[in-house]
């Protein structure tokens, strides 16, 4: 065999590897980011002032009629940061829903919404079982909602997880603390 072949072998070989490994590593979505801006159901941070502008209290808007936030919390990062509030809202329908807030995490190649039986302050390894997934992340920054499948036992949820299934790698969790 000639030099010349060994080094098209090779090179086809290399070739063949980098696009393999850049299909499924995904690298540039360290640098990334996508956005998602949906209307959230109950609008969890805003706030207005009343009373006298030398003593403003801040009230918090009531939800609109019959949505109820049954849980919520902030987010905490598990390998990477995250900031944002994460609550589940029970529908007038009777059904439930998750929304984001301001969610701003790192993005990444096959990332996950998972509703947890964890507590929050788990080890991130915890996390990769005993989950119900409401889907794929639609974008690593913004606002959010995911719809619960029906039937889901929600009395055992205790987290939402932003989970890379890939690598099987959590990237943030919010505890669902009760109101």
């Amino acid at each position: 065999m000639s030099k010349r072949a060994v080094v098209v072998g090779v090179a086809g070989v290399v070739v063949v590897a980098l696009v393999v490994g850049l299909s499924l590593f995904q690298p540039w979505r360290l640098w990334t980011d996508r956005t998602a801006d949906e209307a959230l159901l109950v609008p969890v941070g805003t706030t207005s002032t009343s009373g006298a502008a030398d003593r403003a209290v801040p009230t918090t808007s009531p939800p609109p009629a019959g949505l109820v936030v049954v849980a919520s919390g902030p987010f905490r990062a598990i390998g990477y940061a995250t900031s944002g509030s994460a609550s589940l809202v029970r529908l007038p329908g009777g059904g439930h829903a998750v929304q984001f807030e301001a969610l701003d995490t790192t993005d990444g190649p096959d990332l996950y919404v998972y509703l947890s039986a964890q507590p929050a302050e788990a080890e991130e390894a915890a996390f990769a079982s005993g989950f119900t997934s409401l889907g794929k992340l639609k974008a690593n920054r913004g606002n959010q909602v995911y719809e619960v499948p029906a039937g889901t036992d929600l009395s055992a949820v205790r987290s939402v997880v932003i989970w890379c299934q890939r690598f099987a790698e959590g990237f943030g969790v919010a505890p669902l603390v009760h109101a």
